[in-house]
């Protein structure tokens, strides 16, 4: 039998924000333990490979030149009829397995202890400190944080419930596609309505002859195989393309519509995708949020519910808005026609919306401004919000 081992905190899942919060525990002096059942930083890949600066600027993190692989000038949100409004915002399509390798070793240097190719099955908690069973052997801590992603099982063998809406996790399938020149392009591409249900299909393009084509598609099942096949069919119509191949499809899920929910009791932080925080940038953050109470309830011997729930107040403080709002949206958006989509866009064909800042209750107010100024009927389409579908 496998003697125990001992740390202050085991991280499981490396992720943008387990990776954060591993290093913000370790920089308190605090021995930290990430464990990850993959064979190593990077591999397999991550499908999530792109991002805006501005996502980054939330967690504080500087972009590095070593991992991007095309640069963009923003993206362009299309309607079904064709049309679009731009976004202009410093976009970046990233080489992933790059991106996890450079922090894996950052993180190293902070003094985490990186342990891949284990896998927890199950998490004991008894007289105050937790055995997590894993392929080594058990790992005993005096906290534990999840962070393995949106398919967590961890998280409910803890008796946690950490997202609200757990059905409205938007099912991905991407792949990479080869054809002439595919990849030169300054704009992402991300087209709304009935082409993926609830979200988006995306065109990313990574420069020379490269892209990633995906969709994300709400309330239809885990299997968006076929909605992948007809944007692959209208996109290749779109840029009158008469081949293109098609690379290893890739499948996944992302909890931007699922709202953070039970994420924190005795000992125990979720955080992540697992925890409905979507994005890398965001993630990170939520990490870094995560991780600095968690070090702090170490320091202070306070592993309660009570304390650590400082951790879920912070993240509310920051974001509880936003990620409300962006549900608000989406399910919005899942409700509307092709047609009242493609009404609600022409109302901003010609506006500035790059320039729109402020909180999301601000930017909320000023994007309305806009509808009312020049077409106050699209506010009724924001009424689809209240449809029973």
């Amino acid at each position: 039998m496998k003697s125990k081992e001992n740390t202050d905190v085991l991280v499981i899942g490396f992720s943008p924000a387990g990776l954060m919060a591993a290093r913000n525990i370790a920089r308190k002096g605090l021995k930290v333990i990430l464990i990850d059942k993959k064979d190593e930083p990077g591999n397999p890949s991550h499908p999530s490979n792109t991002f805006f600066k501005a996502m980054m600027d939330v967690a504080g993190e500087e972009i590095d030149d070593s991992y991007i692989i095309h640069r963009l000038k923003g993206a362009k949100i299309f309607a079904p009829s064709g049309k679009y409004v731009v976004v202009e915002s410093p976009g970046y399509f990233i080489d992933r397995s790059k991106f996890d390798i450079l922090y894996a070793q950052r993180i190293k240097d902070e003094g985490v202890d990186i342990r891949m190719s284990v896998e927890a099955y199950n998490v004991i908690r008894s007289n105050g400190r937790f055995t997590v069973s894993t392929s080594i052997g058990p790992i005993t801590s005096k906290l534990v944080i999840v962070s393995d992603g949106i398919n967590s099982k961890l998280a409910s063998l803890l008796g946690l419930n950490p997202v609200k809406y757990p059905d409205d996790i938007a099912w991905a399938m991407e792949a990479e596609v080869t054809a002439n020149n595919i990849g030169e392009n300054d704009y992402f591409e991300y087209h709304v309505g009935s082409i993926a249900p609830g979200w988006k299909s995306t065109y990313s393009p990574c420069g020379g002859d490269k892209a990633t084509l995906g969709v994300y598609v709400r309330r239809n099942g885990d299997d968006v195989s076929s909605f992948f096949e007809n944007w692959i069919t209208k996109f290749k119509k779109e840029k009158g393309l008469d081949s293109m191949t098609i690379g290893e499809k890739k499948v996944g899920g992302d909890p931007i519509a699922t709202i953070p929910s039970q994420i924190v009791s005795d000992g125990v932080l979720v955080t992540g995708g697992s925890a409905g925080q979507s994005g890398i940038g965001y993630g990170m953050r939520a990490g870094q949020i995560c991780g600095d109470v968690a070090a702090e309830s170490i320091l202070r011997n306070d592993t309660s519910t009570g304390f650590l729930s400082k951790y879920k107040k912070m993240w509310n403080d920051e974001f509880r808005y936003e990620y409300y709002l962006g549900r608000v949206a989406l399910e919005t958006l899942r409700k509307m026609s092709d047609k009242e989509i493609d009404n609600l866009m022409e109302t901003f064909i010609d506006e500035d919306i790059s320039s729109i800042a402020g909180t999301p209750v601000q930017k909320g107010i000023k994007m309305a401004r806009i509808m009312l100024k020049n077409n106050p009927r699209s506010m009724l389409s924001m009424l689809a919000i209240l449809r029973n579908k």
